[in-house]
């Protein structure tokens, strides 16, 4: 007899032994749930909640780490819960380990899919020498299409028309065409499916989705680094080198639209497609970010008063800027709202339906730029702050990105640190959500004040004049290999980070007239605000001081709202109404921004 297990959201269900814990079916499933102690009931991080089905009775171990309302909504820690019959159980994004939280996306809009293309099957009579039909066959295609569907009046891109003649005669004279509007962006064989690219272009990742227009589903997904981070790991570092000469530019957008061309190779390759299916695509971005993509001048963006090039949406065709998908096919990028507020932050404010939010709503989308939304019973004021990359673990002595073998969890047990690294792999540094916890735990524990400085605890000590933590010695390591540690560095470049953001919070709650207790819901999003723990966020001041019940997070939003945008023409209309409706703050020019960002910097 076995028992069916489903997971949500991750997808992961199954058979398992009745007799086994639920943490048990998890890995068994291929679910990694956080828990430092391996399953002993010690840590309490392995926090789920059953939705349907019967478990065990609580125990007096997830009595007291878990709260009475939480145990009635039925959350149970899954090392000690046993199913009882076939159970669906949900996993709260911070019961995950680093991985699964940035695969799951979190956030599902129901829409209607209605594309800016459609494609029509079309019989097109071939020429009569005999009839004296001897009519171009542009015209004989226009004709068919308009009396088989009643769409007239198309003028045609040259790309395509170019390949009307020998796809007509390859195919037999039944020919699929792509339709924009008036526009045919395509002709082509009737096999071949309607397919869009949505991309979210970070100033470090950038996020790619495959879909099908006429049903709306996601055939694939993935993520790559920008290479331009070469060039700089900020937006003004990247600007200035594209000021410099117009080749500068050049190699700026060639990196960028390659990565594109072959994560979009990558993602049909995965979907079993090719690139020529694609006929349309849509690209959300940061300000800067857009303009490099589309070599537009950028100096106007670093210097009073912060002007845009442009701030509407446009439509290119996708050739001319480098992107290679179907030979008429668009790209279409949404609205940009100012200088360093851009269509990503727009796609955001989409994909969390911020213009139906009613109360006092806080949106962040965490990232090296992070771009701070508040909504005020419908009132949108937005503003971008430079949390730099800290938190994606660079300028971090031992920092890393999220890979196998990154420190993804920690905690502080006396003399003792207890950690969880990625994949289980023996620990070779800290991705962002281990940086973070660190800090929080260091604060907490007191052995760092709330200015950030570094004192005394059996694991800290002076390494070349500068302090550190040790949280896995050289003994605990490899023969030969290096102790991992914590800074004194380190804490000053989290707090940074972490002080533009607050800063940021508590500008917007000024501008509106706030205080943090007033705020219903803070929603996190982006690729690094997937992960993060909470509860350390707050715990060193990254976030209002606010109950956890009103943090939701829902992952790469901007992706989300990119592919909304993609399949549904309504949803587009909604992004630019968006735009339209934000007010736009400019940190560099609100007064005593200076010392709010000094008080920010504080620990707490």
């Amino acid at each position: 007899m076995t028992v069916h297990i489903d997971f949500e959201p991750i997808g992961r269900r199954g058979e398992c032994p009745p007799d086994q814990s639920l943490l048990d079916c998890a890995r068994q499933l291929g679910v990694d749930l956080v828990n430092f102690c391996g399953g002993a009931g010690t840590c309490g991080c392995c926090k789920v909640q059953v939705i349907e089905g019967d478990v065990s009775e609580p125990t007096a171990t997830e009595q007291e780490f878990l709260a009475p309302e939480e145990l009635a909504a039925r959350y149970r820690l899954a090392c000690r819960a046993i199913p009882l019959g076939d159970c669906r159980v949900r996993v709260p994004p911070e019961s995950l380990t680093a991985p699964q939280r940035t695969q799951v996306e979190g956030l599902q809009v129901a829409v209607e899919p209605d594309p800016p293309v459609r494609a029509y099957s079309v019989q097109v009579p071939p020429p009569s020498p005999e009839g004296g039909d001897l009519r171009a066959d542009v015209e004989r295609l226009a004709e068919a299409l308009a009396q088989q569907h009643q769409v007239d009046g198309c003028i045609v891109d040259i790309e395509a028309l170019r390949n009307i003649s020998p796809q007509l005669r390859d195919e037999g004279w039944r020919v699929s065409v792509a339709v924009r509007g008036k526009e045919i962006v395509d002709v082509r064989p009737l096999s071949h499916r309607i397919l869009g690219l949505a991309v979210d272009l970070g100033t470090t990742k950038i996020a790619g989705y495959l879909m099908d227009l006429e049903s709306g589903r996601t055939l694939a997904s993935q993520g790559v680094m920008n290479p331009q981070i070469t060039y700089g790991e900020d937006l003004v570092a990247r600007m200035a080198f594209a000021k410099r000469t117009p080749s500068n530019a050049a190699r700026l957008q060639e990196l960028v639209t390659e990565a594109i061309n072959q994560l979009a190779l990558e993602l049909c390759a995965e979907a079993d497609t090719e690139s020529s299916q694609i006929v349309e695509a849509v690209l959300v971005a940061n300000t800067a970010m857009h303009h490099l993509l589309l070599r537009l001048p950028v100096a106007q963006l670093a210097r009073a008063p912060y002007v845009p090039a442009v701030k509407s949406a446009l439509d290119l065709k996708a050739r001319d800027v480098g992107l290679r998908i179907a030979p008429g096919g668009y790209l279409h990028l949404l609205p940009n709202i100012a200088s360093y507020v851009g269509a990503d932050h727009v796609a955001m404010l989409l994909a969390i339906e911020i213009a139906q939010a009613e109360g006092i709503v806080l949106a962040l989308d965490i990232g090296t730029n992070t771009e701070i939304c508040l909504a005020n019973n419908g009132k949108l004021t937005s503003l971008s702050c430079a949390s730099g990359p800290a938190f994606e673990g660079a300028h971090i002595k031992h920092g890393m990105r999220a890979a196998n073998g990154a420190i993804e969890r920690l905690r502080l047990v006396g003399d003792r640190i207890e950690y969880q690294t990625i994949g289980g792999a023996p620990p070779v540094g800290l991705c962002g959500s281990g940086i973070l916890d660190c800090l929080a735990q260091l604060y907490q524990a007191r052995v760092v004040d709330d200015k950030g400085r570094m004192g005394e605890h059996p694991r800290a000590r002076d390494n070349g004049g500068d302090r550190e933590f040790v949280l896995v010695s050289e003994d605990e390591r490899e023969a030969g290999q290096p102790a991992i540690t914590f800074t004194q560095k380190d804490v000053r470049e989290l707090q940074l980070a972490k002080g533009a953001m607050l800063a940021g919070i508590q500008v917007l709650l000024e501008v509106n007239g706030l205080s943090e207790e007033a705020i219903d819901r803070v929603i996190i999003a982006g690729a690094f605000g997937t992960y993060i723990d909470v509860a350390s966020a707050i715990a060193i001041g990254m976030l209002p001081r606010l109950p956890l019940d009103r943090f939701r997070q829902v992952g790469n939003a901007a992706g989300i709202g990119a592919k909304l945008a993609l399949i549904s023409r309504s949803k587009r209309a909604k992004a630019q109404a968006i735009a339209r409706r934000v007010g736009y703050v400019e940190l560099a020019a609100f007064p005593q921004f200076t010392k709010t960002f000094a008080r920010a910097m504080y620990l707490g």
